[in-house]
């Protein structure tokens, strides 16, 4: 078991399987050493996480939001890796997006619902660069998107 395994089971997380494309497009694009992993969506094990920040969900619920697509993001790099968490060297950037409405100023609080998590699994190897904006809409209507780039060892 990896340190990283200790740490998701001690934050009583346990990583779904890697979800499927939902449309014509990979999971994961492995260039060099850089894993480019697609856009995760809001979804937790009731479904997807739909709604628009400022006017249907609190900041909360979003940064929730945000936490289940860096789970998703974490699946998606265990199956990159073939299971072995231990080739991860770091988190490099995530660009969060967060359907919201147009006076909602506060997507940096909902996208360190990822952030936090990811150094909280992770340590300094999920500390990393980040965008965080504003859509107008996002697909099946969910509060969040958030794609990553790893690199790995």
């Amino acid at each position: 078991m990896t340190t990283i395994d200790s740490r998701l089971e001690a934050l009583g997380v346990t990583l779904p399987a890697a979800p499927a494309p939902a449309a014509n497009y990979v999971p994961y694009v492995l260039a060099g050493k850089l894993l480019h992993v697609s856009g995760q969506i809001s979804q937790n094990e009731a479904g997807l996480i739909k709604g628009k920040l400022g006017a249907d969900l609190a900041v909360e619920q979003g940064a929730e939001a945000a936490r289940r697509c860096a789970i998703s993001l974490l699946a998606q790099l265990r199956a990159a890796c073939d299971g072995d968490f231990g080739r991860l060297k770091r988190v490099v950037k995530l660009t969060g997006f967060v359907n919201s409405t147009a006076d909602f100023t506060d997507q940096p609080k909902v996208i360190n619902g990822a952030s936090d998590f990811l150094v909280a699994v992770l340590g300094d190897a999920g500390r990393h660069a980040r965008s965080a904006v504003s859509a107008a809409s996002l697909p099946l209507g969910v509060a969040v998107e958030i794609d990553a780039i790893f690199e790995l060892s």
